[in-house]
């Protein structure tokens, strides 16, 4: 058996019980998890976009929020040697899945040293490194203004100077959410967006639509600039969010 005929043959097995370990942990803990379905290919493509234009420099990878690994598996062929792949995910049955997929994925035995998967949210990830390329996963409608500010100024960081990062949101859940929401959620959810905005008008390189996606998504990309010698300069200019 050949490497793709291999690899191939894995990923059929890990997707005949992803959607159900997906599903199932979507109803334990909907505010978290915040789909009842993994990312489509075509949206985990353009979520690794910036670590597939580096190839085949080495690169520090940060992925947060990566459930049962549908972005994983498009990061882990692309990661050259040297490289390191730090995953971060709180949901403790979702880690454990993401440790089979790594451990089990074929010809990264050379790499398995420079691939750990951390069970916590990435405020509590402690490391000096700083990362190439990050690629969130978080549902951040279901959060609140502050918990996103804290977020991306994390994610702002742990970026090097001109480091990427990119995340998605579903396509008009927050209109969907704020027709249905009582009056402090549809404000919540405004308050979102306008911090969102906020952090697009700074830092977005990028913007697309995955419309193929179920349900169909848009994917941001965000650059830490260049002249950012010490970030938490910055920092102080962030944008306050409301509560």
């Amino acid at each position: 058996m050949n490497e793709n005929t291999a690899r191939s043959s894995y990923v059929r097995t890990q997707r005949a019980t992803e959607g159900w370990t997906f599903l199932v942990e979507s109803i334990r803990n909907h505010r978290t998890v915040g789909s009842v379905a993994p990312s489509g290919k075509s949206l985990a493509n353009l979520l690794a976009a910036p670590l597939r234009e580096r190839t085949p420099h080495s690169s520090n990878v940060l992925e947060v929020g990566a459930g049962t690994g549908s972005v994983t598996r498009v990061l882990l062929p692309l990661i050259p040697r040297g490289s390191r792949l730090d995953i971060v995910e709180s949901n403790a049955q979702f880690a454990a899945h993401l440790r089979e997929l790594v451990h089990g994925y074929p010809n990264l035995r050379e790499k398995q040293e420079r691939i750990r998967v951390h069970n916590m949210g990435v405020e509590q990830l402690t490391t000096d490194r700083r990362y190439d390329v990050i690629v969130s996963g978080l549902p951040f409608a279901n959060f609140s203004p502050q918990q996103v500010d804290d977020i991306m100024g994390r994610y702002l960081d742990l970026l090097r100077p001109g480091g990427r990062l990119t995340y998605f949101s579903y396509c008009g859940s927050r209109w969907v959410r704020a027709l249905l929401a009582s009056g402090p959620e549809a404000r919540r959810q405004r308050d979102v967006k306008d911090l969102l905005n906020r952090y697009h008008r700074r830092y977005a390189i990028g913007c697309w639509s995955v419309w193929e996606n179920l349900p169909p998504a848009t994917v941001w990309q965000l650059r830490r600039p260049l002249d950012s010698v010490n970030h938490s300069d910055a920092l102080t200019a962030r944008p306050n969010a409301k509560m």
